[in-house]
């Protein structure tokens, strides 16, 4: 039997009871208000601005902060299992946990927009390397996007919303949009998840099975497109001083970039020593199981 949805007065009535003293009767007005979900926090919202009390504020904030991640965390388990294949809905999560009002309209729009003036430049009897040229000249040249140099590990460089906002990135936030841009205009290319940096490769034939493809070449988008072979990542590998594997030449899943997302995410906010938003990550990324 359905639950009946619980009452504006009911809600409100709750909302009343925020600035008690009593801890006890705090937490289980918090576990109320929680377990209602979506549907309390324009009311929370209401409620905090129209109160005096910072008390009252500060517990309406951490409860509107508490149904929203959970909100999200369902979210991202239900695309982890059911629509990893959708490499933009899994980024557009992750960028809610910092901005959860963020409209996947507008983002959608926005790449749109760099989509069409790709395509715009595009003809078939194009080959490999002048469609990446083509990639390159609008990404880079047109819409001046470029890798966050400055400022390498900040958060926002792991946003989409940020990224297309500010035309800068890190190596997989860029990776991750001209992914999504060639494959909306069906050019195979797919992410690579080098240690310490990301890269794209560009597959002769758009394989059913991402990696069973031969590899033409390698993109790095966080160097404005600079296209280079096999023998790059072997010698970056053994800069590392590590021990070469498959995973460094061949395409990862959409699921392995979004898991590094949530990592570059967390070693962002460890370095800020925001100890609660990288508990939060890996809440997250915990729903990915081991890797």
């Amino acid at each position: 039997m359905d639950l009946q949805p619980v009452k504006d007065t009911e809600i409100k009535a709750l909302i009343s009871l925020l600035d008690d003293t009593d801890k006890d009767v705090y937490l289980h007005i918090e576990e109320k208000l929680i377990s209602i979900g979506k549907n309390a926090i324009p009311l929370l919202e209401d409620a905090w601005s129209s109160s005096f009390d910072a008390l009252q504020q500060q517990r309406i904030e951490h409860i509107v902060h508490k149904i929203q991640f959970d909100t999200l965390v369902e979210d991202l388990k239900l695309w982890v299992h059911t629509a990893e294949d959708n490499l933009l809905a899994g980024t557009i999560i992750v960028a809610r946990y910092q901005y959860p009002d963020l409209d996947p309209e507008k983002i959608a729009e926005q790449i749109n927009k760099i989509k069409k003036d790709v395509w715009l430049e595009l003809n078939e009897s194009m080959t490999a390397l002048e469609q990446i040229n083509v990639i390159n000249h609008v990404l880079f040249s047109t819409h001046n996007f470029s890798g966050n140099t400055s400022n390498y590990h900040a958060p926002q460089n792991s946003f989409i919303n940020t990224v297309l906002e500010s035309h800068k990135g890190n190596p997989l936030l860029l990776s991750i949009l001209y992914q999504i841009i060639c494959q909306q205009v069906n050019i195979p290319v797919y992410g690579v998840n080098l240690p310490e940096h990301f890269v794209l490769a560009y597959i002769d034939q758009q394989p059913e099975n991402q990696g069973s493809g031969k590899i033409l070449f390698y993109v790095n988008a966080f160097s404005k497109g600079t296209v280079f072979g096999k023998s790059d990542i072997d010698q970056f590998i053994k800069k590392l001083n590590i021990e070469p594997q498959n995973s460094y030449y061949q395409p990862c899943s959409n699921r392995d970039m979004v898991q590094r997302m949530l990592r570059n995410l967390s070693f962002s906010f460890q370095k800020l020593g925001d100890k609660d938003k990288v508990d939060e990550i890996d809440i997250m990324l915990q729903l990915f199981g081991k890797s």
